[in-house]
């Protein structure tokens, strides 16, 4: 879920240097006395697909609707290869943008609605031109042939791949997705995903997505930012906000996450010795040391294990005993609910294939959960 497709990624995770084809620069946009979005400071690269992730009212649509010129910031700036268009009319700005019900011409073919930006174009473009651009970009959404169809005509994914074609067919600098793929089912959606990063590469066009599916987000992106009342929270590839969270709201925001209340004892050489509610030390990674000793534990349902009780540790490992509360088979694995007495609730993720340990724990089983360090990070509490 979390690997990473793009050629401005390198092999382990980190997005090497690039072009910056557009900036935030302590840009702010207020809607009376609400703050909407709060001094944003993101470079975004040039070719690479970018997400904006976060619950609704986080900012992010805000963020999206500046870029395209649909609101001006109140304060700050917003650049374009390196020119400030934060006044700049939408329709000024090499940018385009596929909305989530696609506002799409029903009256029109599926050419016209293609070629309609085309005909708006000044100096006008001959009639022969903007038919070769249209064929050209109806073979690129494969949908060669149906130039003539009225968009009634067309099913969901038709329809969004018309609204993608009518995008990019000016060749913008940034195509800016608004949740285009909210209103399709969860199978068509999946496969619209990876049309859609194949179209990506093939241009070269900067993508920048707003979403709330973690899972499309993770999939899909080069860069994830993490959007939270109005302010980014994180920025990093899909792998380094998973794995290194910065704070608890990241890290139940990305995926799942048991997150352990605990007391900080000591940290050396990445690693810190924490004290868990009932008492039980651990061992965990952290990055940098937290400034008080209230810390939370983050332990991924994953890297959880499930045994009978008094099963031998891994090296390194921690073991606490619970209770099975709840369980859910799903074919490949099998979620678990774990009572673990005063750390609270666990939650578990086992698959068939998890070092050959079977996934058939009955609800109302004693087991011992166990992980190892590498497994757990210690945030500051939040």
């Amino acid at each position: 879920m979390t690997t990473t497709h793009s050629r401005l990624v390198d092999k382990s995770g980190t997005l090497r240097p690039g072009d910056t084809v557009a900036e935030f620069v302590d840009t702010t946009k207020r809607f009376g006395k609400v703050v909407a979005a709060d001094r944003l400071n993101l470079s975004i690269k040039r070719g690479e697909f970018l997400s904006f992730l976060g619950p609704s009212g986080c900012g992010k649509t805000t963020a999206l609707r500046m870029l395209a010129g649909f609101e001006s910031p109140t304060e700050g700036q917003i650049l374009i290869d390196g020119m400030e268009v934060g006044n700049l009319p939408a329709y000024r700005r090499p940018v385009n943008m596929v909305f989530q019900h696609y506002a799409l011409f029903p009256h029109m073919t599926v050419a016209q609605n293609i070629g309609y930006g085309l005909r708006q174009r000044r100096p006008r473009l001959s009639r022969s031109e903007i038919s070769e651009k249209v064929s050209r970009v109806l073979a690129t959404v494969r949908l060669d042939g149906y130039e003539d169809r009225r968009i009634w005509q067309m099913s969901g994914g038709q329809q969004q791949r018309v609204a993608l074609a009518r995008a990019i067919v000016n060749e913008p600098k940034l195509l800016l997705l608004d949740e285009p793929m909210a209103a399709l089912d969860a199978k068509l959606r999946g496969e619209m995903q990876m049309e859609l990063l194949d179209l990506q590469r093939s241009l070269g066009i900067t993508f920048v997505l707003v979403t709330h599916d973690q899972e499309e987000a993770l999939s899909m992106s080069d860069r994830i930012c993490i959007m939270g009342a109005g302010q980014i929270a994180q920025i990093g590839t899909p792998q380094e906000l998973y794995d290194f969270p910065e704070s608890r709201y990241v890290a139940s925001f990305v995926g799942k996450a048991n997150i352990l209340p605990a007391s900080l004892i000591s940290s050396s050489d990445g690693l810190a010795r924490v004290a868990l509610a009932e008492g039980t030390e651990v061992l965990a990674r952290v990055r940098g040391l937290p400034a008080k000793d209230a810390v939370e534990v983050v332990i991924r349902p994953e890297s959880l294990s499930i045994a009978t009780k008094g099963s031998p540790l891994p090296e390194d490992g921690t073991a606490l005993p619970a209770r099975i509360t709840h369980r859910t088979f799903l074919g490949d694995h099998a979620e678990y609910v774990l009572d673990a007495g005063p750390v609270g609730n666990l939650q578990v993720k086992m698959s068939r294939q998890t070092s050959g340990l079977p996934i058939n724990f009955n609800v109302g089983e004693d087991v011992d959960v166990s992980w190892r360090a590498s497994e757990a990070l210690v945030l500051a509490e939040d």
